[in-house]
């Protein structure tokens, strides 16, 4: 059973207060009696059993459902309980005696007492059963989250090695040609390792990863690349300060950069540029990642753009947006599109 929440109590009260109304009209209407008399008796018996079984529950168990035998023996009690305190109040308010019921038994009040234990039992059911399915709905959320996150643990482990077997293979090649260059190379690797270890080991206790740390590593893995191509690689990030504290998934954008260099600007003879910008637009954040490569006919479909969408799925379902484009001659581009949180209403 969740804890106890005062808007939940109300509102179970609103219902009780409703279904004693209509049990009063039923009856004013069948018998002939008095309605607004009917309606007293109704409301105070009635709402007497609902808050015997109801605020029982929360005694008998705050933390959970106390199980069949004690709801029989709270439901039996309460309506018991409820209906002669409730029928001694309605008494005392109309002026009436205490027991002026005593010379119908039992006919009408064990009538009554029946139909009293079968409404009660009815509603105990029913909030009962409500409860246990919004229990249920809840684990079941927290289950699929959590399912979310270890997938997108295993996404960027994947990731990071996927990048650094890259960066590994061009210092190779530069070892051979070009041995000063290799050795400049493998020290803003090192660099570079460095601060994402450091990143990674403060992310849990500083916070959300954000912009201003995306952009970061990106200028990072820029200057490793343009050791192995020189003045073949241009780079522009653009990254307004209003956005740059906005919270991202970590490493998403470095395999698109990655992608550009590898399969459109490496191939090119005259090199080219990466242009990496954000802007936000109300509630969603676009991510563009562009070259002026060498293009393609063919779907992305590689790993880099594979494990992008596969992280954007994870994380925000169809929610979120990516668009892959790319001509023979002309470059490609990623757009990405993200859903912000809700800003916080005081």
């Amino acid at each position: 059973m969740a804890a106890f929440n005062p808007r939940t109590v109300l509102r179970r009260a609103l219902i009780a207060v409703v279904f004693n109304t209509v049990l009063a009209l039923g009856i004013s209407a069948v018998k002939g009696d008095n309605f607004p008399h009917t309606l007293l008796y109704s409301q105070l018996i009635g709402l007497g059993i609902w808050a015997g079984i109801d605020g029982g529950r929360y005694l008998l168990s705050p933390a959970g459902w106390p199980g069949v035998r004690p709801m029989a023996v709270l439901v039996v009690v309460s309506v018991f309980a409820g209906y002669g305190l409730g029928l001694a109040l309605g008494n005392l308010l109309l002026g009436r005696p205490l027991l002026s019921t005593a010379n119908n038994l039992p006919g009408a009040t064990v009538g009554f007492l029946l139909m009293s234990l079968a409404i009660g039992t009815f509603g105990a059911y029913y909030f009962t059963s409500r409860e246990m399915l919004a229990k249920a709905r809840l684990a079941q959320e927290e289950a699929q989250r959590q399912a979310s996150e270890a997938r997108l643990r295993l996404l960027e482990s994947q990731l990071e090695p996927h990048m650094l077997f890259n960066t590994l293979a061009n210092l190779r090649a530069l070892i051979a040609t070009d041995p000063s260059r290799a050795i400049d190379m493998l020290d803003r690797l090192n660099g570079f390792l460095r601060a994402t270890l450091a990143a990674s080991r403060s992310d849990a206790q500083s916070g959300p990863h954000t912009l201003r740390e995306e952009f970061a590593r990106l200028a990072d893995y820029l200057e490793l690349m343009a050791v192995r191509m020189g003045p073949r690689l241009r780079v522009r990030l653009e990254l307004p300060e209003a956005l740059a504290a906005l919270p991202v998934p970590p490493l998403l954008l470095q395999p698109l950069v990655e992608n550009a260099i590898r399969h459109g600007l490496e191939p090119s003879t005259r090199g080219g540029e990466v242009a990496v910008s954000a802007r936000r637009d109300g509630q969603r954040l676009h991510l563009s990642v562009r070259d002026d490569g060498v293009g393609s006919a063919h779907p992305g479909n590689g790993f880099g753009l594979s494990q992008v969408r596969e992280r954007l799925q994870a994380l925000h379902g169809d929610a979120a947006q990516f668009d892959w484009r790319s001509r023979p001659g002309e470059g490609t581009q990623v757009h990405l599109q993200l859903p912000l949180p809700e800003p916080h209403r005081a």
